[in-house]
């Protein structure tokens, strides 16, 4: 989430331009026919017929994964996805795999598994496909300019050595340094050097002399993708060829993976408001925002949906939606793409940018209700990471709504909604490459479903929900797959009232979070009710904490702002391959004598393969344990230090055994002599020993 000062929603008003009348409405329906067959000549032959048996020899056999993951060892956890996702290091190569490497702000951290491919000028990786495509989604990182903004890069991409299509990758979305907010120059001095920095261990401004810093600093956020349509149906067993051609002025490429998919034919509604019978442009060179306004009006006093055929339409400015459904022939054909726009004078809310996105009214006003977006794609323009921007892809309040099917690439926020509002289900969307949250619950949202999403490359948490002033209840985040959230978490629930956190997969979050977080932070309201975390599995979860010094756990409670004593169920999750510990329970140093964590409840679970414990207590308070098995545990089972007083009667943290706690590591049984009457077993930075991958149970 947001660290500091966040977005907070729509302060723009609705436009309604008024529309074309009875002669709009006569043309709507001739104007969709006239615009499917102009959809087809724009994206190419896409469903020609396949090419032909694959070629002999030469390339590997392809390796689906899922998370970098034999998908058996995930099933039935995260989204279910149209895509098959192939892993670099698993294909053919003459380039050089780099990772695995754990380590923040490095290239292999950030990569899905923790490794990747790295091509120079003349390599090239070869994935074989795993079944029928016409599409491909590329994950890669080319190198910043030497001054910061960026470079592009031409990559060749081949189909059994024939069909070329040159790709242009760019790094201008990717590349920030420093410290929080980030900035895009990697010749910056420290952004805040009256803060604590962990390579000098010292504040900077308060040491003399004062420390150099080594330049560019904390570089991140390394990666962004692409999306290709490849012009033809392959057949399974086809060869694709990503090439760095000689002369790129690109050093080196890094490849981390590529998705594979049969994209279908393209929606079409005829009976629909069609944007180009109001003046929108599909070619992208005239901004269509002000047609997408009429088409709106005009479908709200006749009762229609709203269609937008296959295109680019350049749009630069929040799109005010309220009672109204908007349809795409499907994100890899209708594309809503922006500029971020300069603001002449701040906005009221201190917005200095504008840019594109779908925007319910503010709460204060009402908010808005029975909006419907499906089937398109928001590309944004936002390349730096400004707190009180209104840059997101979709954003407001937006109650009994809908939206699903959507792809969200380059925004602050994909989705970032301030309540209160109510009943809003967000499903199958792809949200990739944001400079902050995937997706964030903000202030007193209800009744609200997050199922069957793709998180990947968020610049702050995957998915949250945020109590800030108002609760969030009865909420479920449910079957999302949440990849490589580069900062914070890949779930994280600040406060709140009866929700639910079940059936997802989240991986290789990359610093200062994890995968699962529960905590009572940013001025969040106290978690009340019952809170259930239940059959989730997480993947080599467990960074690195700069601020202190220590790994944080796959799934971690901080009781920062007041104790967090709801009643608290982890049911049925999978901690697989824990860079640190599984599960951590801790409250910051300075309250630590103020804040304790209780009435948490772990339960059928388990934990396969820790760097250092299954368990690291350092707070006061009280968990139970019921068929907690772990295996492959790096270090003593249990560093139960508690709030580090190291009274006579033990750890202020009580481990209570209900019973079928099995299996450790090298020391033992993981909790067995841990518990009551809470022997000290205290290492505060305790060594970490690599686990092995994981395995069937």
């Amino acid at each position: 989430m947001s660290r500091n000062v966040t977005g907070t929603g729509a302060r723009r008003t609705a436009r309604r331009t008024g529309g074309n009348g009875g002669a709009a409405g006569a043309a709507v329906a001739a104007v969709t026919a006239a615009t499917v067959g102009l959809g087809v000549l724009m994206t190419g032959p896409a469903f020609a017929a396949g090419a032909g048996p694959a070629a002999a020899g030469g390339a590997q056999a392809p390796v689906v994964t899922r998370a970098g993951l034999d998908p058996s060892l995930v099933a039935g956890r995260g989204a279910s996805v149209g895509f098959a996702e192939q892993e670099a290091e698993n294909a053919a190569t003459n380039g050089s795999v780099i990772g695995p490497d754990r380590t923040a702000y490095t290239l292999p951290a950030e990569a899905s598994g923790r490794k990747a491919v790295k091509l120079t000028p003349g390599q090239y990786v070869e994935f074989t496909l795993p079944s029928a495509a016409n599409a491909l989604t590329v994950r890669y990182s080319i190198p910043d300019a030497p001054g910061g903004g960026g470079i592009t890069a031409p990559l060749d991409v081949t189909v059994n050595g024939k069909n070329r299509t040159t790709a242009t990758l760019t790094s201008q979305y990717s590349w920030l340094y420093n410290q929080y907010p980030f900035s895009n120059d990697p010749g910056a001095g420290l952004l805040h050097p009256d803060w604590w920095i962990t390579e000098c261990g010292c504040v900077p401004a308060a040491t003399t002399p004062a420390p150099e810093i080594t330049k560019p600093f904390r570089p991140n956020h390394f990666y962004d993708e692409q999306r290709l349509l490849l012009g033809q149906k392959y057949r399974a067993g086809d060869k694709v060829r990503l090439t760095v051609p000689a002369g790129s002025n690109a050093a080196w490429t890094v490849i981390d993976l590529v998705d594979t998919e049969l994209v279908g034919l393209p929606h079409v509604d005829l009976a629909a408001a069609n944007v180009l019978a109001f003046g929108a442009d599909p070619t992208g060179r005239r901004d269509s925002a002000d047609a997408i306004d009429r088409a709106i009006a005009f479908a709200q006093r006749t009762h229609l949906k709203v269609y937008i055929p296959p295109g680019t339409y350049q749009v630069n400015r929040h799109i005010v939606v309220d009672n109204v459904t908007i349809e795409g022939a499907g994100s890899w054909y209708t594309i809503i793409k922006g500029h971020q726009v300069d603001l002449a004078t701040p906005a009221p809310d201190g917005s200095v940018h504008t840019g594109v996105g779908f925007y319910g009214k503010d709460a204060a006003a009402g908010g808005s209700s029975n909006v419907h977006l499906s089937g398109f794609a928001i590309e944004g323009d936002v390349r730096e990471r400004i707190d009180t921007d209104q840059v997101n892809g979709i954003g407001g309040a937006l109650s009994d709504s809908t939206i699903d099917g959507l792809y969200i690439h380059h925004t602050k926020v994909g989705l970032w909604f301030d309540g209160p509002m109510k009943n809003l289900r967000i499903t199958r969307n792809v949200i990739a490459d944001q400079i902050a949250d995937g997706l964030n619950f903000h202030t007193g949202v209800t009744g609200s479903l997050v199922q069957n999403n793709f998180v990947r490359n968020s610049g702050d948490d995957g998915l949250a929900m945020w109590s800030e002033k108002i609760a969030d209840a009865n909420n479920t985040f449910d079957h999302n797959t949440v990849q490589t959230p580069v900062l914070a978490n890949g779930i994280a629930i600040y406060g709140g009232t009866d929700n639910t956190v079940s059936g997802n997969l989240i991986a290789d979050p990359v610093r200062e979070g994890s995968a699962i977080h529960v905590g009572s932070r940013f001025g969040a309201e106290a978690f009340t009710g019952r809170l259930s975390i239940t059959d989730n599995t997480t993947v080599r979860a467990g960074t690195y904490e700069l601020n202190w010094n220590i790994g944080l756990g796959a799934i971690w409670f901080s009781a920062l702002d007041k104790s967090i004593d709801a009643d608290i169920r982890v049911t049925g999750d999978n901690f697989l391959d824990n860079t640190y510990n599984a599960i951590m329970l801790v409250a910051d140093w300075p309250v630590k004598d103020q804040y304790s964590i209780t009435n948490v409840h772990f339960k059928d679970i388990k934990v396969d393969g820790t760097g250092t414990s299954v368990v690291s207590a350092r707070a006061a308070g009280s968990a139970t344990f019921e068929n907690v098995d772990a295996r492959n545990v790096g270090a003593v089972g249990v560093n139960n230090c508690g709030t580090f007083h190291f009274t006579p009667a033990g750890s202020e943290f009580a481990l209570n055994d209900l019973g079928g706690n099995d299996g450790g590591g090298t020391t033992g049984p993981w909790l067995a002599g841990w518990e009551l009457p809470n022997t000290i077993t205290c290492d505060d930075r305790p060594p970490v020993v690599a686990p092995p991958a994981p395995s069937a149970w």
